[in-house]
Order: C-alpha cells, then sequence, then structure tokens
C-alpha cells in the first residue's frame, strides 16, 4: 500500500492552496492510518496478500514470522531519506508519523477486534475499498505511508506519470512474489483487493479537483 499526492490552485482562488490546521491534519494522520490499518487486519485474517510496502511486510511476515508491524516500520526507513530529499521534510515527517501510527494500530487492533467468520472474497474487497479511503485522507493532508508511495509521487512530479498507475504498477509485482507464501486462489483475491484499493485512489485523486496543504 502507498499513497500519493498532488497541489495545485485551490477553487476560486488561482495558484493558492487552502491550508489545514494543525488540529485537521493530526485528525486525517490518526482517521487515515486507522483505516488502513482496519484493512491490513481484514487482509491478515482472511490470509490474503497485499500490494507496496505493506506487501513486502506481508511476504516476511508470512514465511519468515516477522512481526508485521515491526516489518511495516523497518521496510520504510530507507525511504524517508529519499522522501527528505526529493519532496521535502515536511512531507517526510507527515509520513513517517503515518507509518508509526500504522505499526500501533497493527499491533493494537488484534486486542480490540476479532472475525468469528470472514468470507475470503468480501474481506479482500472491505478491506481494499477501506484502505483506499485511509490512503485518500492521508493524500488530502500530504501524507503518504512511504514505500514506494514516495517513489509514485516523486515519478508523478517529476515525469508526469499518474502516481496511481504507477503504484498499481509496483502493486503487481509484488502481489506475484505473494506466490511465494500463500495458494493461488488467495492471490486472486488478494488481487482484488489491491485493485479495488487503487479504484478508489485513482477516482478520488485527480488533479484540479482538491488542493489542501
Amino acid at each position: 500500500m502507498g499513497a500519493t499526492s498532488e497541489s495545485g490552485p485551490a477553487a476560486g482562488q488561482p495558484g493558492e492552496g487552502v491550508p489545514h490546521s494543525l488540529f485537521e491534519d493530526v485528525q486525517g494522520l490518526l482517521i487515515g492510518t486507522l483505516f488502513v490499518a482496519l484493512a491490513v487486519l481484514l487482509f491478515r485474517e482472511a490470509g490474503l496478500f497485499t500490494g507496496g510496502t505493506t506487501g513486502l511486510a506481508f511476504l516476511l511476515h508470512y514465511q519468515h514470522g516477522w512481526s508485521l508491524s515491526g516489518a511495516l516500520f523497518l521496510l520504510n526507513l530507507p525511504f524517508y531519506l529519499f522522501g527528505w530529499w526529493a519532496i521535502g521534510p515536511r512531507f517526510t515527517a507527515k509520513t513517517f508519523a503515518a507509518v508509526a501510527l500504522l505499526a500501533l494500530y497493527v499491533e493494537w487492533l488484534p486486542r480490540w477486534i476479532g472475525f468469528d467468520h470472514l468470507s475470503v472474497p468480501f474481506a479482500a474487497l472491505l478491506a481494499g475499498l477501506m484502505a483506499g479511503a485511509g490512503i485518500l485522507m492521508l493524500i488530502r493532508h500530504q501524507a503518504s505511508l512511504g514505500g514506494i508511495g514516495i517513489m509514485a509521487l516523486w515519478m508523478q512530479q517529476r515525469l508526469g506519470w499518474r502516481a496511481g498507475h504507477v503504484q498499481m504498477v509496483a502493486d503487481i509485482v509484488i502481489l506475484l512474489l505473494g506466490l511465494a507464501v500463500i495458494p493461488p486462489l488467495l492471490l486472486v483475491w488478494s488481487t482484488l483487493g489491491a485493485v479495488a484499493m487503487n479504484a478508489v485512489i485513482a477516482i478520488n485523486h485527480r488533479k484540479g479537483r482538491y488542493f489542501g496543504v
């Protein structure tokens, strides 16, 4: 999973953005990462896989028994340096906070919520939609979940490539790696979740529609 961001003129105020307050940024990070963490929990409970850096964390979790929350945090560390250089300290600080919150939520949520019955196809679809909504909220507040999302944003800004498309290609590659740890049928349902997530982002995150800063 990843998140990307773009900015532009606010409606009626060409060239200017509408700044978020500190409270708005904090609630955006808290709620957005909670939605994504719930999605991660659904993926894990259903034995599914996902794309992005989260998918790599799942790979380490399933194959080598790593803590999912620890893997999420550690895998993103190298990308913070790139984000600081390529995008800026504000974005990188928010992204660091978002990833740290996600890791904490993933660790804590199993103590607060459980599932007696979970349809795998429905879990994949719901998790994908929830992850997309959470990531979209982070985008609105100029944050991401690190990793490939940072690279996708940089490519969008420098090369003009749609970040959602870049993210989807990367997700496909990482999902294929999932064949090493889950059965093919579960990978099919995992792909449904990844498509749902990226569709939410691609449809709702378009240049010229929202300009919070």
